[in-house]
């Protein structure tokens, strides 16, 4: 094991590049997937007639299929029909496209959770359902959603590095190339590639608790 080796500058530089990357790509994916869930849980939860059924089809198709296929059909499949992307692109909008149908069902389970009475009661005080979902329902889910919903994210992060597979320059694709100057390397890179994502998910961890205890 040469560390020293392992941890030149270059080499130190050049992983906490693709550290960039992977934190970049993981956070457009994060922002996406929430906005995109937030719908698919609200047209679920509003029980419209079939856009709702079609949309639950849709959710349960996506959440039993593996990433990996998911980032190869993306990738690979889409071209074939004319939507070519870069491999940026591809990245975001396969972890997208999975972690939002992951998410909707952590949003549809909040939704679901909150006491009826509520709801009611908001409704004969005179508020739309929209309203009602934004002032009453959202915001009480919301509280109720930030422990799993933090754990799906915190897995999202982890699952970038799926994406070594077509070629993303992220983290594990940097250490995979330095690796390849020495077999001496491997040890010392993949320990510091479990520290960075260790370092940042448990960060998150603790910001997802201060919240839950503050609310």
């Amino acid at each position: 094991m040469d560390f020293i080796g392992a941890y030149s500058s270059d080499n130190v530089l050049y992983m906490l590049e693709g550290f960039l990357v992977t934190i970049g790509v993981a956070g457009i994916a994060i922002i996406l997937s929430f906005l995109v869930a937030c719908l698919l849980a609200v047209v679920r939860y509003a029980r419209i007639p079939v856009l709702s059924q079609c949309t639950a089809v849709l959710v349960e198709i996506i959440r039993n299929l593996p990433l990996l296929l998911i980032i190869f059909f993306v990738f690979f499949a889409l071209p074939q029909v004319g939507l070519k992307m870069s491999v940026f692109a591809a990245a975001i909008v396969a972890l997208t496209i999975f972690e939002a149908a992951m998410v909707s069902e952590i949003i549809r389970a909040g939704l679901m959770s909150i006491d009826k009475g509520q709801i009611e009661a908001a409704r004969s005080s005179g508020l739309s359902f929209i309203q009602t979902l934004r002032f009453v329902t959202m915001p009480q889910a919301l509280r109720r959603m930030i422990p799993p919903m933090v754990s799906q994210f915190i897995a999202l992060l982890k699952d970038t590095s799926l994406t070594v597979i077509i070629a993303l320059p992220e983290l594990m694709h940097n250490v995979q190339i330095v690796n390849g100057q020495s077999v001496n390397y491997i040890i010392p890179t993949y320990l510091f590639a479990a520290l960075l994502y260790f370092i940042v998910n448990y960060a998150l961890s603790m910001f997802a608790r201060r919240l839950e205890l503050r609310g």
